[in-house]
């Protein structure tokens, strides 16, 4: 496993890391037992950055990834989120909110539940545009001063945004979806300013919410609590036509004897060497396939073919419900 120093000082964190969200939350059912196993085959191979958010849960994700990691700490980098609030009434609706008092809220209430005196990164998970970057930034800031927080990151932020949040305290990570499924940042700019500045650029969701893996076939494949039969890329028409795209990756896939998955990892590493894929899985078989990813080196000829079967617009479907996208900073 090769490291990456994350921010000016000497905190280095995982070329790749571990998405927790699914071990608790809008993946289908949960299995503890699993989920930890797998928690510890990541940190065991070397995959020290680690990620959850208040919202997974909601909540009860920061308390089963504490209790899970409570006897390696030392192992672990550890990235939480604050500033989506879940509807109760209503699970797919979401809420912002960022006022000051609500951070240092949020962030309280995050350590006590992981069971944590620091936290290692903390994102705000969406931007919340009733409040002004610079006083939310700030409290993050007072966050830092304070010992409670090592790293600031944002989420799904615009190019003018992190560089107003970054004019507040340095910003040390920016996480995005990205990959062959959604390549939205490289056309806003968020890659190149990331490389310009320093930033580490967190792809989160690099497998296209599973659809890359190519273990995907049907819309009957979700569970009934998967929140991805409510995406718009998994729906009807679109499922089919993406499908498609997807055979056609893992025709290039078994030439290079890897899996649909590890190629698509592969290719976001290509990107950059500032990019972090961050993966999700609960399942061991299916994190020991992913670091096999690492061992892939993609040609000029494998990269242009790739782009060839998988150019941005290949895919069809948003990638939230139009509720959802309103909470994207563009």
């Amino acid at each position: 496993m090769k490291y990456v120093t994350i921010g000016s000082g000497n905190d280095q964190v995982s070329e790749v890391a571990l998405g927790c969200m699914g071990m608790s939350d809008l993946y289908g059912d949960r299995n503890d037992a699993e989920s930890i196993a797998t928690l510890h085959a990541a940190l065991d191979a070397g995959i020290n950055f680690v990620d959850t958010a208040d919202m997974y849960g909601p909540h009860t994700n920061e308390e089963f990834i504490g209790a899970a990691v409570k006897d390696r700490r030392e192992d672990v980098f550890l990235a939480t989120k604050f500033g989506i609030v879940r509807d109760p009434d209503d699970p797919q609706k979401r809420l912002t909110c960022s006022r000051p008092e609500y951070v240092h809220q949020a962030c309280d209430a995050s350590l006590k539940r992981l069971g944590m005196d620091v936290i290692d990164l903390y994102f705000q998970h969406r931007v919340d545009a009733s409040v002004p970057i610079e006083e939310t930034v700030g409290a993050m800031k007072e966050l830092v001063e304070a010992g409670k927080v090592r790293h600031l990151g944002l989420s799904e932020a615009s190019v003018e945004t992190i560089c107003r949040a970054n004019s507040v305290h340095p910003i040390s990570a920016v996480q995005s979806e990205f990959s062959l499924w959604s390549r939205d940042t490289e056309d806003d700019g968020i890659l190149d300013l990331c490389a310009e500045k320093g930033i580490l650029f967190i792809a989160y969701s690099p497998l296209g919410r599973g659809f890359l893996t190519g273990r995907l076939k049907s819309f009957d494949d979700f569970e009934a609590d998967d929140y991805r039969r409510h995406s718009p890329r998994f729906q009807g028409e679109n499922f089919e036509k993406n499908l498609e795209v997807v055979r056609k990756i893992e025709e290039i896939a078994i030439e290079k004897n890897a899996t649909p998955a590890q190629l698509a990892l592969a290719w976001v590493k290509s990107k950059g060497p500032q990019i972090i894929p961050l993966f999700g899985t609960k399942k061991v078989r299916y994190l020991q396939e992913n670091l096999k990813s690492l061992e892939i080196e993609l040609t000029a000829e494998d990269l242009a073919r790739i782009e060839q079967v998988a150019p941005p617009s290949a895919f069809s479907g948003g990638r939230y419900v139009a509720e959802l996208m309103k909470l994207v900073n563009a």
